[in-house]
């Protein structure tokens, strides 16, 4: 018959070779494991929320600067251009588009002052002048001191002139002629200077090398002088001949001087077509809903349903995007919104271009759309393709917008869903700990058990041999 205490024994391993250690762990997972998959599995669909919200956001944005960049590209917008290049060149500066056509009119190129010493036949860049001093002065600043120390000489000179920051170089040429000083500024009558001798004591020698803007010992080559243009009838003067700032977002290279010859600066047509753009952005936005779609789609179980099922920020995204193709793009005419000229949405918020409709609208205005795509200047009333799109995600990406409140609240559960799985561990740690606790007692009381068990059994045989 079996004892009470062996079946105790057998059940808790008291003598019986099983891990009471890993018992109190299987204890510990059965209790932690369905607890703790239910978190885990929250925060995998949580995690999918948030990368879904950003991929979409981060798609949207891609969308739109592709959309802006490719509207400011001169394919669509023409090359700025010059009839004769010859006289002046014109290249685009970024920021937008200049207002073109003008005529303009180079009667004088700006130039920088050139002096030169008188030739010294005999002289070469070593010859000693000497010691002194010069003051340097360029237009209306302040004197620049130039100093040459005993022993001097013309590369000396230079060197000092060019090291003293004013704006003017200086070379020292020598050819079959002989050796002479060259000094020249900067292009612009306002940056003319003059070179007097402050030598103390004096130095005649160098009196060779002075200008007071009149006359000295050196010789005007070149006078400084300002460019002068007259752009549709206005008269402009600068100070170089690249000019930036006559007309907006163009550069004006002046290459030559031609009174009385009028040179036309307009541009060029663009290279790429209205009908390519908007194929190319209807394409372009059907990529960014089907996107969209696939992470809100329903499914008859969440592993088939989209990561933004549901999500009412996303809902509001594609209600947002759907109402560009009835949206005002012209304040007026024919031809105001993408519907106006082909554009239609699909059921499932996707984009269907009707291309003969289109061709016959670019037929009958095709300067008008390209104004109402791609206006020279925006506004408020004519934002063009690219503005409108930029509304539209400045809409949606609003800082107390639906997609950042949604952000927000799976960002605050994700920490949540982290503190809920540091509790259970803590809590199955002090579990585990209990239990542990709990099996060693029962051990060292079984384990008397067992004893007093094995000194009844001796005793018991001991009386059984004694009756035989």
């Amino acid at each position: 018959m079996t004892s009470v205490s062996s079946s105790i024994s057998t059940a808790l391993g008291i003598g019986s070779g099983i891990d009471t250690g890993a018992l109190v762990t299987s204890l510990v997972s059965a209790a932690r494991d369905p607890k703790q998959k239910m978190i885990t599995d929250r925060q995998s669909a949580n995690n999918a929320r948030i990368s879904a919200l950003a991929s979409a956001s981060s798609s949207l944005d891609t969308f739109a600067d592709a959309l802006n960049s490719l509207l400011a590209g001169t394919g669509y917008a023409g090359n700025p251009a010059s009839n004769d290049p010859s006289i002046a060149a014109v290249s685009l500066l970024p920021g937008g588009t200049p207002k073109l056509p003008a005529q303009l009119e180079v009667r004088q190129l700006a130039a920088a002052q050139t002096i030169s010493s008188a030739i010294a036949a005999n002289a070469t860049a070593s010859t000693v002048l000497g010691a002194g001093s010069f003051s340097l002065k360029v237009g209306n600043g302040a004197a620049v001191p130039i100093t040459l120390a005993a022993g001097a000489t013309y590369a000396d000179l230079a060197a000092a002139i060019n090291a003293s920051g004013a704006g003017v170089t200086a070379s020292v040429i020598t050819d079959n002629q002989g050796t002479r000083l060259v000094m020249k500024g900067a292009t612009g009558a306002a940056n003319s200077f003059t070179f007097t001798n402050t030598s103390s004591p004096a130095n005649a020698a160098l009196d060779a090398f002075t200008w007071d803007g009149t006359t000295g010992g050196m010789t005007r080559q070149v006078q400084a002088q300002d460019s002068i243009i007259r752009l549709d009838g206005v008269e402009q003067r600068y100070s170089s001949n690249t000019i930036d700032t006559a007309i907006a977002h163009l550069r004006i290279d002046l290459n030559k001087a031609a009174q009385g010859t009028s040179v036309t600066l307009a541009t060029t047509q663009p290279t790429t077509t209205m009908r390519d753009l908007m194929v190319e952005f209807v394409d372009a936005y059907n990529t960014l809903m089907k996107a969209l779609n696939t992470a809100t789609a329903k499914g008859s179980d969440p592993s088939t349903a989209g990561a933004l099922n549901g999500e009412s920020s996303v809902r509001d995204m594609k209600r947002q995007l759907s109402q560009m193709t009835s949206a005002a793009l012209a304040p007026s005419g024919a031809y105001t919104t993408l519907s106006s000229i082909g554009v239609s949405t699909n059921r499932d918020g996707t984009l269907k271009l009707d291309t003969a409709a289109l061709d016959k609208a670019l037929t009958a205005d095709a300067a008008g759309i390209t104004q109402m795509l791609n206006p020279a200047v925006k506004s408020d009333t004519t934002p063009g393709l690219a503005g409108l799109m930029d509304g539209v995600r400045d809409k949606i990406q609003q800082k107390d917008g639906p997609l950042a409140t949604a952000k927000t609240k799976y960002e605050k559960l994700a920490e949540n869903l982290t503190e809920q799985l540091e509790k259970l561990n803590e809590q199955m740690t002090d579990y585990q700990a209990q239990l542990s606790k709990i099996y060693t007692n029962m051990e060292k009381r079984l384990s008397a058990f067992k004893a007093t068990q094995t000194y009844l059994e001796q005793q018991v045989a001991m009386w059984t041999k004694s009756d035989n």
